[in-house]
């Protein structure tokens, strides 16, 4: 028996034949879609029927690069290059615990479902001696509000003593990370059908921490079946960094240590030559976009129609908090397709290849496009219902574009796994209110902690 069935809103299934009915329907029956097509649904599906009329039905989007502590930490070193970013909240972030951690992630991932966000990940690398259970914090934060969650356990070995960015006091040894990491996944990993919470293995970036870790990393990701990421490719300083240290270009570095594959995704790909598309490309090597933290940190605009012609897995991201204090995913599908035609001209991207992205690009970063990333049969129901009869929107001829070119629509509805989590634009499991008073005492604690440990807040 059915569940819920929508009926008469523009349906864009995004399966790869292009289908879409402009009075269509979609039926759920529990965790599963179990009808799409033209017309009303009929008679044979039972279950709570909802009038489509004037909205749009996509499948949810897909966050592939977040970090969600940074939730309590926005609006600081707003003028900043990355790594004079980076120099600033790395103190700070020294002083993060469990508590404050859930509280920020579950701000981060309300705000992510009020954009259309159904699955997202995070890459948490700051792990504080004395910090609690801050994997274990953000993994309840995502039970709280609902979402289908790619937590990855990262790390960092590389401190400022041993020529790497961040202040050794954020650093962790590597023998600990490595048992941390096993620990997160025999723990939390769940890697049966609709899971809805898989791990990664995320050490952070080649200028924070060391070959041997991304190498056992590897290995380690490798013999238990989950997947690697890391940023890489985000500056140009960055590139002249591997250059200086390592004598090859920062694609060729993670190569040398087995960086790249079909289980592999890299956070930003920027500033990429040739050679370095095409070596990941031929390695199934996804990337996870995010315009709107890098034009924030003024680091560029990622080749991204290149990326997309060699058959690169190209999902969209919208970073940690601190660097897009908006962190709409929306707000990347939007400014996906501003910024790509910006560097490439109107054709570098369309507007169904901007929400192909948001949805199967993503799931294919994280090896979930047999199960989420399109509206067909027999996949899971994570699913959005956008509102476009108001004034924003109501004449805007294509669905798709007032989408993906309008302002951001009212959510009429998020479904995950079948189940609500946002409707008529509220979220349905979290106090909005009530969390944004958590979330304004958490940074207010988290400052006032970093300023009694003598961090400057004069850069901030």
């Amino acid at each position: 028996m059915s569940t819920i069935i929508i009926e008469g809103a523009h349906v864009l299934t995004n399966d790869g034949s292009a289908a879409e009915y402009g009075s269509g329907h979609v039926a759920i029956d529990g965790t599963l879609i179990a009808a799409v097509g033209d017309g009303p649904a009929g008679d044979d599906h039972q279950g709570r029927r909802i009038n489509g009329a004037g909205c749009l039905v996509t499948p949810g989007f897909v966050n592939t690069h977040h970090h969600l502590y940074q939730w309590v930490t926005r609006g600081l070193a707003v003028d900043g290059t990355l790594f004079e970013w980076l120099t600033t909240l790395y103190p700070i972030w020294g002083n993060l615990d469990a508590e404050i951690t859930k509280t920020a992630a579950t701000g981060a991932l309300a705000w992510l479902a009020r954009t259309g966000c159904t699955t997202t990940t995070d890459h948490h690398y700051v792990f504080p001696a004395g910090g609690g259970d801050i994997l274990g914090a953000e993994i309840e934060a995502a039970r709280t509000v609902g979402l289908r969650f790619h937590p990855t356990r990262g790390s960092m070995d590389l401190g400022q003593s041993k020529g790497g960015l961040p202040p050794d006091s954020v650093v962790e040894d590597i023998d600990a990370i490595l048992a941390a990491s096993e620990d997160a996944i025999r723990t939390h990993h769940d890697p049966s059908p609709g899971s809805m919470l898989r791990i990664a293995l995320a050490p952070c970036s080649p200028f924070s921490v060391t070959g041997e870790l991304l190498r056992a990393s590897a290995e380690l990701a490798r013999a238990h079946g989950v997947r690697l990421h890391t940023h890489l490719c985000e500056t140009k300083d960055e590139e002249e960094y591997c250059r200086q240290h390592y004598n090859a270009t920062p694609v060729e570095y993670m190569q040398s240590l087995g960086w790249l594959g079909p289980d592999v995704w890299y956070a930003h790909a920027v500033h990429l030559d040739d050679a370095s598309i095409a070596a990941m490309a031929a390695t199934g090597t996804g990337v996870a976009h995010c315009p709107t933290s890098n034009a924030r940190l003024g680091a560029g605009i990622a080749p991204v129609r290149a990326m997309r012609d060699a058959g690169i897995a190209v999902g969209l991201g919208v970073d940690g908090a601190a660097s897009n204090e908006s962190c709409s995913l929306w707000e990347e599908l939007h400014h996906a397709l501003l910024f790509a035609r910006a560097r490439g001209g109107p054709r570098a991207l369309a507007v169904r290849d901007a929400l192909d992205m948001a949805t199967m690009g993503g799931a294919r970063v994280l090896g979930r496009q047999d199960e989420i990333g399109s509206l067909e049969v027999g996949k899971l129901a994570d699913i959005a219902v956008w509102r476009l009869d108001t004034l924003a929107h109501i004449d805007i001829a294509d669905p798709v574009a007032a989408l993906v070119l309008g302002g951001r629509p009212s959510l009429e509805l998020l479904l995950v796994n079948g189940e609500p989590v946002v409707e008529h634009d509220q979220l349905v499991r979290v106090d909005p209110e009530n969390l944004a008073s958590e979330i304004g005492k958490a940074s207010k604690t988290l400052l006032d902690r970093a300023h009694r440990v003598g961090v400057s807040m004069k850069e901030t």
